[in-house]
């Protein structure tokens, strides 16, 4: 998915392109079927388009259930190079998971909202599993964006989320049964985990069960909300990344 917009100050921006073919949301083309894929399917599928497109190990970037793909991918990569294995999971030279849903599922995410914040749980619900986002300006901004975010942006990113989300990424009851991923067993990819302070869906102890899961310590931004990379504070998650990005050896 292309998604070109402006900054406050005229400035134009390219924000990501998600390849067609990828049975995934987006630009991608929909595949036959009630659902996009399952985490085996959208993780085979990028490990395809790494195999075939790069030469040299990249980093993948994971947002939210990109994240959860993400980290089944790593999961399936080994230590020990064998042909096998290479050929379907191709080496990475890092991972950022970006406000990912954690390792076990949004499962306990969402037993948490209920007993904590019900008022929050029935928004998430509505908002997400209802496809609230796509007719409630306000749910949306709410759900996935900083409540300084300018009505005018939100109301663009809604009209491309509609589309993007015509098709359920995955079936949830089979996913979450196939959940938690594994622990990987390649030591050297290095991984970012990266939340953010206002995030809506994504609480704190998810943010800090992915780190924990990882051995890393987790990297929350101030001042922005689920969508990081649209948010109207897009850089503050964006330097933290290049410079991570840079300091890979």
């Amino acid at each position: 998915m292309r998604v070109p917009y402006e900054l406050k100050q005229g400035q134009a921006r390219i924000f990501h392109q998600l390849p067609t073919g990828l049975n995934m949301e987006g630009e991608s083309d929909a595949p036959s079927g009630t659902v996009a894929g399952s985490l085996q399917t959208h993780a085979g599928d990028v490990a395809d388009f790494i195999q075939r497109n790069l030469n040299m190990p990249p980093v993948l970037l994971g947002h939210s259930f990109g994240g959860l793909i993400i980290q089944y991918y790593i999961a399936n990569m080994r230590n020990e190079p064998t042909l096998e294995a290479d050929t379907l999971y191709p080496k990475l030279k890092g991972t950022v998971l970006v406000c990912s849903v954690p390792p076990s599922g949004n499962s306990g995410l969402v037993w948490r909202y209920l007993f904590s914040k019900p008022v929050a749980a029935f928004k998430v619900t509505r908002s997400l599993a209802a496809k609230g986002f796509q007719t409630s300006l306000s749910l949306c901004k709410e759900t996935f964006f900083s409540s300084t975010m300018e009505d005018n942006l939100v109301l663009r990113y809604q009209e491309l989320m509609k589309e993007s989300s015509r098709m359920p990424l995955f079936d949830l009851r089979k996913l979450n049964a196939s959940l938690p991923v594994p622990k990987m067993t390649d030591s050297f990819t290095k991984i970012l985990v990266l939340g953010a302070k206002d995030d809506f869906i994504v609480d704190t102890e998810g943010l800090n069960e992915t780190g924990r899961f990882y051995n890393v310590t987790p990297i929350c931004i101030e001042g922005v909300a689920h969508d990081m990379m649209l948010d109207c504070s897009w850089e503050r998650g964006a330097n933290v990344i290049l410079s991570w990005i840079n300091g890979l050896s």
